[in-house]
């Protein structure tokens, strides 16, 4: 009975291994990955790589892109340059094989002294297509196998962009709408289309008092949902605003992210807003603040402590977003100063210096482990919590400005001169 119960136990073991080994993976459908939030599931990923070392394949690209890779099943999309000239849509399996790219526009521009250029948006993609936008203002769907479903310029419809360095906010996919903010000098929008035809649901002026290059945002939406709410976050133009899905219409709006007193003409904001349940961060721009808000808030609390949890007066990051995690708000600056402070009150943790290397991409998590991508392609991983545990830096030896994306238990890093699979002892 005895040697009957250990083959019982084994082979019941053995179905909850092979069960295990055929959990799907998860997938990351857009640039803050499955949930908009920059956290994944993920688990079993390497805590060291190098151009060689846990390098599954390395694809060569035609030319340089900020975009993050989106990934849905045995896909994945990005957005590139193509040389100099045009923009591109391309498709690989997840064996490091090309499948097909698109022309999305000509005219990419190169932007600060080539630290970027058009191809800043990232896709997005429910698995049965994908939609790109590119900094012409060209946007369009694609089923996943690259047929052209629609397509139009942005400029067209809403009128030229006026902003210095190329309409770089990534729309937001959810559900049957995709979102987007343009908020430029020549226009603030805000819209909704259908995903599937590219046909206007809604459009709404977005009002604001900012002026000259505090007009153009950087920033993209995002989508907040509780158990009472569902909100569009738009971040620029001085304020974030919170909108109705249904119709756009502004339910509360935050300023005092660049005090009257003290105005900077040139606070432009890049960095977007994150959230959890109950909490959302708001950065802001040049070691200006940040926000802890209350989603349930109404009308205009830029002046009250109404709606505000809490304040951090310093420190913003002015480029990478921030990620909320385990009760604690990790917030990257451009020179490698991680600040963390309490989700809950703002009290900061710490603020270190984690690698001198600036820093453009947003910081992801997933098992365990929270990535910090510099420019230069050092990725720093350290432990989550209230004291800075830095566990591995890994030298990519390539220039690097779009986030880590993951999925299937692997890490995907797009340099400026290849696209990575990175996983634990691959082979």
């Amino acid at each position: 009975m005895k040697r009957l119960r250990i083959a019982i136990q084994f082979c019941v073991a053995a179905r909850v291994l092979a069960a295990a080994s055929f959990l799907p993976a998860e997938n990351w459908p857009q640039w803050r990955g499955p949930s908009d939030n920059g956290l994944s599931r993920e688990t079993g990923l390497p805590l060291t790589w190098s151009k060689t070392e846990n390098v599954v394949w390395r694809v060569p690209l035609p030319g340089q892109g900020g975009s993050t890779p989106v990934i849905w099943n045995d896909r994945i999309f990005l957005t590139t340059a193509d040389g100099e000239k045009n923009l591109l849509l391309m498709a690989f399996n997840t064996a490091g094989k090309p499948l097909w790219q698109e022309t999305i526009s000509d005219g990419n521009r190169p932007v600060r002294g080539g630290e970027g250029n058009y191809a800043s948006p990232s896709p997005s993609t429910d698995g049965k297509h994908v939609w790109v936008m590119v900094g012409t203002g060209e946007i369009g769907c694609y089923t996943v196998d690259g047929k052209n479903v629609w397509k139009f310029n942005l400029q067209d419809r809403y009128g030229k962009f006026g902003i210095m360095f190329g309409m770089a906010s990534t729309p937001v996919l959810d559900g049957d709408r995709l979102y987007l903010q343009l908020l430029h000098s020549g226009g603030s929008w805000v819209l909704a289309l259908d995903k599937l035809t590219g046909n206007e649901v809604w459009k709404v002026r977005r009002p604001t008092d900012a002026r000259a290059e505090c007009e153009q945002s950087y920033a993209s939406p995002i989508v907040y949902r509780d158990s009472q709410r569902a909100l569009l976050l738009t971040h620029g133009a001085d304020y974030i605003i919170a909108h109705r899905l249904t119709d756009g219409g502004e339910v509360w709006r935050c300023g005092g992210l660049n005090p009257k007193g003290s105005y900077n003409p040139t606070l432009r904001f890049v960095a977007s807003p994150a959230a959890v349940e109950g909490l959302i961060v708001v950065p802001s721009a040049k070691k200006g603040p940040i926000l802890g808000l209350d989603p349930a808030s109404k009308g205009d609390i830029s002046d009250s402590n109404q709606g505000h949890y809490w304040v951090h007066p310093k420190n913003t990051p002015d480029v990478p977003s921030p990620l909320i995690h385990g009760g604690l708000v990790y917030l990257c600056g451009e020179e490698g100063t991680l600040l963390c402070l309490d989700a809950k009150t703002g009290e900061q943790c710490y603020q270190k210096r984690v690698y001198g290397g600036q820093h453009r991409a947003s910081p992801v998590y997933a098992d365990g482990k929270i990535f910090l991508t510099a420019r230069d392609g050092t990725i720093t991983v350290i432990k989550p919590g209230r004291t800075l545990d830095v566990l591995a830096q890994n030298k990519m030896d390539e220039q690097m400005t779009s986030s880590p994306a993951i999925s299937g238990g692997r890490i995907y890093l797009r340099t400026w001169d290849a696209l990575y699979a990175i996983q634990a002892a691959a082979k």
